[in-house]
């Protein structure tokens, strides 16, 4: 068929590479210091690498070309992503092993067998409470999407304030669990494709969803239950709504 797609001047091409970036569809590609048209199929014509080439290499023809191929390009665009996210997973788990990278973003397991029966006495005697944390770390923008503590793991995906406002927290609701936190106000972002990832990707036995009553924790609940339906798992789960002065509402 003859469309409109993009024309790589070689000549003027000073191999970049920031249109290859630009395109979101990953049709060009960057071979022997030139950008190439490599997928004429991934190409939709529309030009987002135009303006952000600075010698002028890149324009539009109308030429005999394949059709654009949605459908390739979201195969090949999620092929990217879990490759990506491999090799940060990864690379994660080389810097724990060598003891180097941010502290704060590096993954560990708790064992909280015969330390929790040490701590449970403690507790009862001294009315301490204990912590129920089972790994590390907790924060769902740094959580990676593979770690070991999440086989046959029950998931606590609670929103930040809920662990303030509700004073028994560790007991009643992250002990036993792996527990992932988030506020999808001050984050500003969508966990759904995180938490999906988590959910597909391992062997997770139930999902407690524990958010606040105030209208932004709904962007929580519908990342958890969005994750849960794209996972294509059938996994139980339960929502518990917490007040503003620390009851639990349902």
């Amino acid at each position: 068929m003859v469309r409109q797609i993009i024309h790589i001047d070689e000549e003027k091409c000073n191999g970049c590479g920031i249109c290859a970036n630009a395109c979101h569809e990953g049709a060009i590609d960057i071979v022997n210091g030139k950008a190439k048209l490599i997928r004429e199929h991934f190409c939709d014509g529309f030009g987002d690498c135009l303006p952000n080439c600075p010698t002028g290499a890149i324009t539009f023809e109308e030429r005999e070309a394949p059709a654009y191929d949605e459908a390739a390009v979201k195969k090949a665009q999620e092929a990217k992503r879990m490759s990506e996210n491999e090799k940060n997973m990864m690379e994660q788990m080389a810097a724990h092993a060598a003891g180097h990278g941010c502290p704060g973003s590096r993954f560990m397991q708790f064992d909280r067998g015969q330390e929790a029966e040490d701590n449970e006495v403690d507790r009862m005697a001294s009315f301490r409470p204990v912590s129920r944390l089972s790994q590390w770390p907790c924060q769902i923008k740094l959580l990676p999407t593979q770690a070991p503590f999440y086989d046959g793991a029950k998931l606590l995906i609670a929103a930040d304030c809920t662990a303030y406002a509700y004073a028994n927290m560790h007991e009643d609701f992250m002990k036993g669990k792996i527990t992932l936190i988030g506020c999808p106000k001050l984050d500003d972002i969508d966990y759904s494709e995180k938490l999906t990832e988590i959910i597909a990707n391992n062997d997770i036995k139930s999902v407690t969803i524990v958010r606040m009553e105030v209208p932004c924790c709904g962007g929580l609940q519908r990342a958890a239950e969005t994750a849960l339906k794209n996972s294509g798992k059938f996994i139980p789960w339960q929502v518990v709504t917490i007040s503003r002065d620390g009851r639990i509402l349902d």
